[in-house]
């Protein structure tokens, strides 16, 4: 998985080198958990999360952007509505690391190079892949690590809003849903295959999870020339 890490850098800065601008930042906010263990709030932030943004700004509307995000992961049933997970009590306490590509798209143009300031509200989407340890809920209902990691596969769906708030700085918060093709982050689907009995929860429906915070990104370069996609 290292090598896909260095071809998404590889490829940014490359690109990068024939454009006029882009953007180099931080993510820092919260997560949430949406599964077979927990509350099953959308948006409830309960662990914190952090990680690092770079954004190519190939027009007014658009940008191709990466981002490496990391979390802890928490779901407790005793913060569900649901009388059956509240009888339960399951809990797990986890982390995940993101690797997310994809196009970000603004309302309406962002000109980072016009005076004054400017405020648009913004969509992102494209693909994610996100490293997890294993675990599964044991007889006695304990979490217990299988001792190994895996990556699951996802797609972001992200809305925030952004502004130039000084020269070569730009805010933004946002609220992203990450559905993933996976079963496995909360350990309701034991990852080895001779614990399947230990298997729970909705076997027709897929974890997500939730990041939301602010970024703050560092803009730099000349004057874009938008005239080649």
């Amino acid at each position: 998985m290292r090598y896909l890490i260095l071809f998404l850098l590889s490829t940014f800065f490359l690109q990068t080198s024939h454009s006029q601008i882009y953007e180099v930042g931080v993510f820092a906010g919260g997560s949430n958990f949406i599964g077979d263990v927990g509350s099953t709030t959308y948006i409830a932030p309960n662990a914190s999360a952090l990680g690092l943004i770079l954004k190519w700004n190939r027009s007014p509307r658009h940008s191709w952007r990466v981002s490496i995000l990391y979390s802890d992961l928490v779901g407790e049933d005793s913060k569900s509505d649901d009388p059956r997970r509240l009888e339960r009590n399951y809990s797990f306490d986890s982390n995940l690391l993101e690797i997310s590509a994809g196009m970000e798209f603004t309302f309406w143009d962002f000109d980072l190079h016009k005076s004054g300031m400017q405020v648009t509200p913004y969509l992102y989407s494209g693909i994610s892949t996100v490293k997890h340890p294993n675990y599964y809920f044991n007889s006695s209902g304990e979490y217990t690590s299988e001792g190994t990691d895996s990556w699951a596969y996802g797609i972001p769906i992200i809305i925030g809003i952004k502004s130039n708030i000084a020269d070569h700085f730009v805010l933004g918060f946002e609220i992203g849903a990450r559905y993933t093709f996976s079963d496995e982050l909360d350990g309701s689907v034991p990852d080895d295959p001779f614990k399947e009995n230990f298997s729970f929860g909705n076997v027709n429906s897929n974890d997500w999870y939730v990041f939301t915070g602010f970024t703050l990104t560092y803009t730099f370069g000349q004057r874009p020339c938008y005239c080649n996609f």
